[in-house]
């Protein structure tokens, strides 16, 4: 690996001399080889394939820095085209051990067991990997998706059944003795977001590779190791800056999340930059579907609407907390050609969405970037991508620094119910309904003359008792 050019630019920790190696034929690791072995685009996720047991079975697997888990299609499915079958794999071990996990969109439930991997454009050699084979799903795999599996890339934090799941990358660390981090490339910018799939990116594990960016690395530390969670102090619209709490950014989380294929906003800043949007643009009345994703805009395919629409800016803190950077992208990143109607209308999406309890930096914007997630120094990098161009022209810039002196010092709730505390409190409400429970039972046995007569306000309410899942 070159060291990089730019003052922001830090070597990979751990490696000789500044340079993050891993071992392999060459005594090198070959970044070169990684690039460009993901396919896909934003509407449908983008992939990589994998050589799954012995002999290998090949399965397209997503990409997704926002779960934990490595799960594979167990059985046939209507909406996949493939599916591992532990049956015919002389390496496969099952677990026995029953997983469930859910997203914002969709569900599986598995059964864990451990196999080897091999990775044709990855790295060299083959890994005993922990694998969930999926037996039943919903609204998961669905149709036109041309992936098998998922590769969930986040911390064990999330892993489920629990976090003694060792993580597909924990893993290849721990076997490759590879640097303990990770960067991501998808290049989708501008073009259909579920097109012929075969846009591309790449997938570089164990370091970073300096071609597939442009200028310098700017970083911004991760705040829990479950997500990547990251700081956003400030959005601007068309260079004006929304004047929102910073707390709102990061209501109730902000992460990077290359699974979730919109930028998603907290209700609140999704309202402000839907206003600003419609404010700062050219098209004065527009159709409150079009922001709600229920209805698509559709111009002459001679025409392009990006310049109807403002630039977009996420400021991020550095890692000195004295300062920030911006990201931005164009609108020809979130203003998204979807369907072409007729041989003479192309139909655009609104590439932003309202979320419940997070602010979702998802494909919409990784598209204008390289990202990388370097796990050894608790931190995520943004530089710009070399494939996010549209017509020859970039569609997304990185500038910096700024100052943060009119920034709060923490702009995240010091109130986060983190998934292994939600457990823990879910547990304890279980344990405390399950003692009530058995108190009402032997109230029950009770000659009846003995028994309290209750009134409306003895009522227990059994809503207290339900978990309440944290999803994506």
């Amino acid at each position: 690996l070159r060291p990089a050019s730019g003052s922001r630019q830090q070597d990979a920790p751990g490696a000789a001399d500044g340079l993050a190696l891993a071992s392999d034929p060459g005594g090198t690791l070959n970044f070169l080889a990684m690039v460009e072995n993901l396919q896909g685009d934003s509407g449908r996720g983008y992939y990589l394939e994998m050589l799954i047991g012995t002999p290998p079975q090949a399965l397209n697997i997503l990409v997704d820095t926002g779960s934990s888990n490595f799960a594979v299609a167990g059985v046939p499915d209507p909406d996949v085209t493939s599916y591992f079958n532990p049956e015919l794999s002389s390496t496969y071990r099952s677990e026995g051990i029953e997983v469930t996990v859910k997203y914002s969109q969709g569900s599986w439930t598995g059964v864990l067991g451990t196999d080897v991997i091999t990775m044709p454009k990855g790295l060299y050699g083959s890994y005993t990997i922990n694998i969930a084979t999926i037996l039943e799903s919903e609204n998961f795999f669905l149709p036109g998706v041309k992936w098998h599996g998922i590769l969930g890339l986040a911390y064990d934090a999330l892993a489920k059944p629990s976090s003694s799941v060792e993580t597909f990358f924990d893993s290849l660390v721990r076997q490759a003795k590879i640097p303990n981090i990770f960067s991501l490339q998808m290049c989708g910018a501008g073009l259909p977001v579920s097109g012929s799939g075969a846009n591309g990116g790449s997938l570089v594990l164990g370091g970073i590779e300096p071609s597939l960016y442009t200028g310098d690395i700017w970083y911004t530390p991760i705040k829990e190791e479950w997500y990547y969670q990251v700081e956003i102090l400030k959005l601007e619209v068309g260079g004006q800056n929304l004047e929102l709490d910073c707390r709102e950014y990061n209501a109730d989380k902000a992460i990077v999340d290359s699974g979730t294929t919109l930028l998603r906003l907290p209700e609140k800043v999704f309202s402000a930059v839907v206003q600003a949007i419609a404010r700062t643009s050219l098209i004065q009345e527009f159709s409150s579907g079009f922001w709600t994703g229920s209805q698509l805009a559709c111009w002459d395919r001679t025409e392009k609407p990006w310049s109807l629409f403002p630039k977009l800016s996420i400021y991020l803190r550095d890692e000195n907390s004295s300062r920030s950077f911006r990201i931005s992208i164009l609108p020809q990143l979130y203003i998204q050609p979807i369907l072409v109607i007729g041989d003479n209308l192309q139909c655009y999406r609104f590439g932003i969405s309202s979320s419940t309890n997070a602010l979702v930096i998802g494909a919409t914007v990784m598209e204008g970037f390289y990202v990388i997630f370097d796990r050894a120094q608790r931190r995520v990098g943004f530089a710009v991508s070399p494939c996010a161009e549209v017509d020859g022209f970039p569609v997304s810039e990185i500038e910096g620094p700024f100052s943060t002196a009119n920034v709060a010092s923490n702009c995240v709730s010091s109130v986060t119910f983190h998934e292994p505390a939600l457990w823990i409190a879910s547990y304890a409400l279980m344990s405390l309904c399950g003692i009530i429970l058995l108190v009402l039972i032997v109230l029950l046995l009770i000659p009846p003359r003995c028994q309290h007569r209750y009134t409306d306000n003895d009522v227990v309410n059994d809503e207290s008792s339900l978990v309440r899942h944290r999803w994506k």
